[in-house]
């Protein structure tokens, strides 16, 4: 039996479900799922296929896996998107409420006695990414459907802007943001500076829970910083990231972790102050859904994962992530969800806090590290080795520019990935 420290607390992370309830196994291989947009799904099987999403018979077996793992103390963060990827005239606002339900119902039927906070993602709203400034029948919808996980005042907020804040436990707040309200291909707030109000909501939380001495753990489904497959481009709008870093920075003392989703992949990001010191950690969890475009050389296999926290200062100590290889469990018509890493083990880490991450990405840099060749295969949740040995030899790393890294803000450190090979994926 494992055994954790005494002052350790345990919660969850759960993201991009993306259920495809079309997917169904079919002699013609373009007719598996409306996600594939008319590919072949030549591999399909009992759990999915890399080019469609989510069956719900892999959501199900991803919470029947993770269920027993779980204790009374723990709880839950989603980060988004459960709908799937198909065009917009194949969902309404009706359906993407019932598929936003059906999650919920399933996630409660699993973990009828975990608080589940979540966030709202790009594909939680019909037509996809057109997250409005001010309430909607979506909004209202996910706060009637969470009112058994949250408060008055969080439920409050979630319908009119599709944020809130709520108290854990006493001295740690967690804050849910709705960054599709930043988030580039949303055309109704493309010119708003301060969408739903949402910043200012922002720093006046979390100055009170400085006031009140809270540590704060920030969620939201597209994360702040760069993509780590499309070389130097925020995941959302420049001049939001720019007012969302410089608040993480100004309260970098209050916030002792930040945790998203969106891109399907596993990955770290480090926030460097204005001197370039690395003050906030933030983790980007791969997703359930395998889907990848027919294009792309590499996708990931489903993932969730559990993070150890100190109960002492909230800081978190450790990841442990959890897989499906796909391709096996469909050949065994078996799902057998196993341990995929402890990140302070695979990477010889005392903890994960900023300075040690920072010194993580700066390791990869070393011309006999081997330490990139493990984050890469992470990255893509074990989906293909071969494909991890032929990036570690490519010299077109991409991400960043390395001169620019430390007086520049939260980019993304360890990813270095091989840009003439990939095409960018609609998350």
């Amino acid at each position: 039996m494992i055994q954790y420290p005494v002052f350790a607390g345990r919660f969850w992370h759960i993201t991009d479900l993306h259920l495809d309830p079309s997917y169904h196994l079919a002699q013609d291989p373009t007719k598996v799922c409306f996600s594939s947009k008319g590919a072949p799904a030549t591999h399909a099987g009992l759990y999915g296929d890399f080019l469609c999403d989510s069956p719900y018979s892999l959501i199900q077996s991803a919470f029947t896996n993770m269920a027993p793992l779980t204790q009374p103390e723990d709880f839950i963060i989603w980060t988004g998107d459960s709908p799937p990827h198909v065009p917009p005239d194949e969902l309404s606002t009706d359906l993407v409420i019932q598929v936003i339900s059906n999650m919920t119902q399933t996630i409660t039927q699993h973990f009828p006695n975990l608080t589940v906070f979540p966030a709202l993602g790009n594909h939680d709203y019909w037509p996809q990414d057109q997250m409005p400034d001010s309430t909607n029948d979506i909004y209202k919808a996910a706060a009637a459907l969470w009112k058994r996980w949250l408060e008055p005042e969080a439920l409050t907020t979630l319908s009119q802007g599709g944020f809130y804040s709520q108290l854990v436990k006493p001295g740690l707040r967690l804050l849910s943001l709705n960054t599709i309200l930043y988030y580039g291909p949303d055309k109704v707030t493309i010119n708003m500076t301060d969408p739903a109000g949402q910043f200012e909501w922002l720093e006046k939380t979390l100055e009170k829970s400085a006031q009140s001495k809270e540590k704060v753990y920030v969620i939201a489904h597209v994360p702040v910083g760069y993509l780590p497959f499309v070389g130097n481009t925020t995941a959302i709008r420049k001049s939001h990231n720019e007012r969302l870093v410089a608040i993480f920075r100004k309260y970098s003392h209050v916030v002792a972790g930040q945790f998203y989703g969106h891109t399907h992949r596993d990955s770290i990001m480090v926030l460097l102050d204005e001197q370039g010191y690395p003050v906030n950690s933030l983790f980007v969890s791969p997703a359930v859904t395998p889907i990848k475009s027919f294009w792309e050389q590499y996708s990931n296999n489903p993932g969730f994962r559990m993070y150890l926290y100190s109960n002492k200062d909230y800081s978190v100590m450790d990841i442990w992530q959890y897989y499906l290889n796909l391709t096996e469990a469909n050949e065994k018509q078996r799902s057998d969800w196993r341990l995929e890493y402890i990140m302070t083990e695979a990477f010889g880490l005392s903890d994960l806090q900023p300075k040690s991450l920072l010194q993580l990405g700066l390791s990869f840099m070393l011309p006999q590290s081997k330490a990139f060749d493990k984050y890469f295969s992470h990255f893509m949740v074990d989906y293909n080795s071969s494909i991890r040995t032929e990036s570690r030899h490519d010299h077109s790393l991409i991400c960043c520019d390395w001169t620019e890294l430390l007086p520049s803000y939260a980019k993304l450190i360890p990813t270095f990935l091989p840009q003439k090979r990939l095409r960018p994926w609609k998350s």
